[in-house]
């Protein structure tokens, strides 16, 4: 994260939009691992779990200096003994900025409370952060506020643009065996929120871009299916899983997306209205890293042997099913 904050600052983006899987949880990672093992100290997963957040506040988010830092929720915050409402205490004041919080009262003056699912808007660009972390999502109450905050849009002559990102992608894309297809009600659910987002394309000549990062590889064209040519059709999509975690290898259709890539590491960059397009447009491109790009106080931090090994490792050789 530290090389992506730094390549990115070579770019002056004007934010970094995290969706989720921040630590493993479920086993140490290897960075904590290494720097404890650098410090002679001794590491169990229960000094692990008390710790992975805070580590990634420390280590990730704070690399990003004073550049905003929008963070979402993704599985691995909700793996025991982690959860939602975990997540929503450690992080409260990232999902309650104030850009946010000030556009969560505006929809609603009684929502005081930050929730894992939020929006923000700015230079005609909605963007939409929806919670699909757990099997049972979209829930009835964050498909209504979709539902509020998708027709409010199509109202809105000021807004032209809605980029929407999440955890896990929508279901019947090219990542259809880790994505919301995982649960019934994941594939029903994501399904109705495909359906809205492609008829605001659609109908209401809105730019829809979806973003996701469950899969943990490059994805551009992930939408670009049987099904959806054969169900309304295809919204640009992007999987986006490149930030450090384990990479996992392509799925058995990556061929049919516009380009793929794993075992990299890297991150989107988004530009804005590029000269020459009509205007809401955005483009997207993956600004890959290589290990030359790492800065010199991480190397120092965590040794040259463990940022090679994360290179040359953290890759799963078995498909996901």
């Amino acid at each position: 994260m530290p090389a992506i904050a730094a390549d990115a600052a070579k770019h002056s983006a004007q934010f970094y939009w995290h969706l989720g899987d921040l630590r493993a949880i479920y086993g140490a990672d290897q960075d904590f691992i290494a720097e404890k093992t650098r410090q002679g100290q001794p590491t169990d997963l229960a000094d692990y779990e008390a710790h992975a957040w805070e580590d990634f506040i420390d280590n990730q988010i704070k690399a990003w200096g004073d550049t905003p830092f929008y963070l979402g929720i993704g599985n691995h915050e909700v793996t025991p003994p982690k959860s939602r409402a975990q997540f929503v205490s450690k992080f409260h004041a990232y999902l309650d900025r104030p850009d946010i919080r000030e556009q969560r009262l505006k929809d609603n003056p009684n929502a005081t409370e930050p929730k894992t699912y939020f929006h923000w808007m700015r230079d005609g660009i909605d963007f939409i952060y929806v919670d699909n972390a757990t099997a049972d999502q979209f829930d009835s109450a964050q498909m209504k506020w979709i539902k509020g905050v998708l027709d409010r849009d199509r109202k809105d002559d000021a807004i032209h643009t809605i980029v929407v990102g999440m955890h896990m992608a929508l279901p019947e894309s090219i990542s259809i065996n880790h994505s919301m297809n995982e649960s019934p009600a994941g594939t029903v659910s994501g399904r109705k929120v495909y359906e809205m987002l492609l008829k605001m394309q659609n109908d209401g000549h809105k730019f829809v871009y979806v973003l996701a990062s469950h899969s943990h590889y490059f994805m551009d064209g992930t939408f670009n299916t049987a099904y959806w040519k054969a169900n309304g059709g295809v919204l640009p999509g992007w999987i986006i899983g490149t930030a450090g975690a384990e990479r996992y290898p392509l799925p058995p259709n990556a061929g049919d997306a516009h380009a793929a890539k794993t075992n990299v590491y890297g991150y989107l960059l988004a530009t804005v209205n590029p000269e020459g397009k009509v205007p809401g447009t955005i483009e997207f491109k993956f600004e890959e890293l290589s290990e030359g790009e790492i800065p010199d106080n991480v190397l120092q931090r965590f040794g040259k042997p463990a940022v090679h090994e994360c290179f040359i490792g953290n890759r799963r050789n078995i498909p996901i099913e």
